[in-house]
């Protein structure tokens, strides 16, 4: 061997070591970005089933406050017939002064029972509208519930896709490390990206989704 052919066979060397340097480099760093994807992942997936949660149970408090207004409602309409029903029996003119008497008493418990069945606020807490157990809190409570309900459903949505999206650039991060492909990590690039944005909305619900 000539010196020619030693010193391209040393470039040769040099050049596949640089090479799998190189490769070695680009494996890394794909292997981090999998593992931040990963961490991502994990705390979206938290915050999806902590969300998950919040909305049954928003949605439980919900039907059971309507419920609860709804046999507050039918009281409220059988005290009201009663009252109809003593006015009438107190207009008559057969009925004895004691008996009337009797009767606009019972009329009066009745209309203030009636009124506590509308509207009854907590003492504690007189200016707060949802604390209290008459029908006008009751349905106060009631919306707020169904609100919470309603924005957990939105955070739950946000979660979703972020966690499908996340799922996804895992898989191409690992296709980009086996097959050494730069087209294949910058699409997991993005769609981490995406994941990372829906997952940090779905916190926050900074913007509505468009679907």
């Amino acid at each position: 061997m000539d010196s020619a052919d030693a010193a391209e066979l040393i470039s040769e060397i040099r050049e596949e070591r640089a090479e799998n340097e190189a490769e070695e480099k680009f494996r890394g760093r794909v292997a981090l970005l999998i593992a931040i994807f990963a961490m991502l992942l994990a705390i979206g997936s938290l915050g999806g089933g902590n969300v998950a949660e919040d909305m049954i149970h928003a949605n439980i408090k919900a039907s059971d406050t309507w419920a609860f207004f709804q046999a507050k409602n039918v009281r409220q309409t059988m005290y009201e017939v009663a009252v109809e029903d003593m006015k009438a029996q107190v207009a008559s003119p057969d009925l004895s002064p004691e008996a009337r008497a009797a009767l606009q008493r019972a009329i009066a418990r009745y209309e203030a029972t009636i009124a506590r069945y509308d509207s009854e606020p907590d003492p504690a807490a007189p200016g707060d509208s949802l604390r209290g157990e008459g029908k006008k809190q009751l349905a106060a409570q009631a919306r707020s519930y169904e609100a919470a309900r309603e924005r957990a459903g939105e955070q739950d949505s946000n979660f979703d896709y972020s966690e499908v999206a996340l799922q996804l650039a895992l898989v191409l991060g690992s296709v980009a490390i086996l097959a050494l492909s730069r087209p294949v990590l910058y699409l997991a690039i993005g769609l981490g990206v995406i994941g990372a944005i829906l997952m940090v909305n779905g916190f926050l619900l900074v913007f509505p989704l468009p679907f």
